[in-house]
């Protein structure tokens, strides 16, 4: 039987581990690879165990082995559908829903150069949805090497999708998602969603208001993170983050007609932001008010996931739009998070059922619902500091 990674079983190290260097693939082959690690490696997660163990409370021999096993035992039962399933469920049917996004960016375009209101609303709203089915959907897996299984073509891709689509930094934004947000979801200043904070902003402007301008902050803050890049890779990032907007706005000028320079990038605007509001909500609701960890005091990882990831029920727009691993499989996503949005549909029962099983907890709740929760508690969730949460007895 293939090996799980450790990092999926035992504690991280409070620094994040290897982060310098990342790329999008990395550790994609986790239900089908065998972990390999140097000496130094293993010694020092051997440390990182017992210390662990010891603050947590743990003890060792068969309990530990048994909570170990745990998530190892569902690996296998993914595994197992994940090596049973074909190209298509793999890994063709988002392909093909991408591809599909990109089928209907030229319909928009000829479509915003009608002169009659409701045809130049249609336009908007097909690339409205194209945008941010390719610049959240597409930018996620990308950044996850869920796209193809050569690494060099994981590599374009992220470039492609993150800074000529999604006017980001490739490098920064796999950093931040794969080697922070995953390996430390939902622990103190490591992985805790405090990014999409914005304590001196009412709830009402959070909320309603600021996802607007999200189009213009993402260059903004890709801009600011260009210092932590060399200069090969801060070059690429610019250029490509400049191709992918002028593209629009040339095409916005000579296929859709658009004269004004205001009117032109009014429309951008529009259209980039069209799904910024569910975005952000989304962000927030599935992570922020379930339980932190300490740094030092962290979970087993299937106890971490299960206790700080929270699944919205099924809906057929945004489903679409964002992706399954994003609204109704994020908890199956941050337990095996290599798998593409499909997988992560198709393992949804067996994670669902064994988690049930076992009596781990498996959250679900809907939009309407978190919303409700956060516009009447905004403060306590979103300005406050998180309560710290030590789960007694299954450490």
């Amino acid at each position: 039987m293939q090996n799980v990674p450790k990092e999926w079983r035992e504690e991280q190290s409070v620094g994040g581990g290897r982060d310098k260097d990342v790329k999008p693939w990395e550790g994609r082959e986790a239900l089908f690879q065998k972990n390999i690690g140097n000496s130094k490696q293993d010694m020092s997660t051997g440390k990182e165990k017992k210390n662990g163990e010891m603050m947590n409370g743990g003890g060792k021999g068969m309990e530990g082995t048994d909570k170990e096993s745990l998530m190892m035992e569902l690996t296998r039962l993914v595994q197992k559908t994940v090596k049973e399933s074909s190209w298509w469920e793999r890994r063709g049917i988002d392909i093909t829903i991408l591809a599909l996004s990109f089928l209907l960016l030229p319909p928009a375009f000829l479509l915003l150069g009608s002169s009659q209101a409701l045809v130049f609303v249609l336009g908007m709203v097909l690339m409205g949805v194209s945008h941010a089915v390719i610049t959240v959907k597409g930018t996620h897996l990308a950044s996850h090497g869920s796209l193809s299984e050569s690494p060099t073509w994981a590599d374009v891709w992220a470039v492609f999708f993150i800074e000529v689509c999604g006017s980001f930094t490739a490098r920064a934004g796999v950093t931040s998602h794969i080697k922070m947000h995953h390996a430390h979801t939902n622990v103190i200043g490591l992985g805790d969603s405090s990014t999409w904070k914005i304590p001196y902003l009412p709830r009402g402007v959070y909320l309603f208001i600021a996802p607007l301008a999200v189009p213009v902050i993402t260059p903004l803050v890709a801009l600011g993170q260009l210092k932590e890049h060399s200069m090969g890779q801060a070059l690429r990032t610019v250029l490509m983050v400049f191709l992918g907007l002028y593209a629009q706005y040339w095409l916005l000028i000579h296929v859709s007609g658009f004269q004004c320079l205001y009117s032109t990038l009014l429309c951008m605007l529009l259209c980039r932001a069209m799904f910024s509001l569910p975005y952000i909500h989304v962000n927030i609701f599935q992570h922020i008010g379930l339980p932190m960890f300490s740094p030092t005091r962290r979970p087993k990882r299937i106890y971490q996931m299960t206790h700080g990831v929270l699944n919205l029920p099924r809906n057929p727009l945004l489903d679409w739009i964002f992706g399954h691993s994003l609204i109704n499989c994020h908890v199956e996503h941050h337990l095996f998070p290599f798998l593409s949005d499909n997988m992560c549909l198709k393992v949804k029962p067996i994670v669902s059922q064994y988690l049930k099983e076992k009596e781990l907890p498996y959250q679900e709740d809907s939009y309407l619902s978190r919303l409700q929760l956060f516009f009447h508690k905004y403060q306590e969730l979103m300005v406050f500091a998180p309560p710290i949460t030590e789960l007694v007895g299954v450490q």
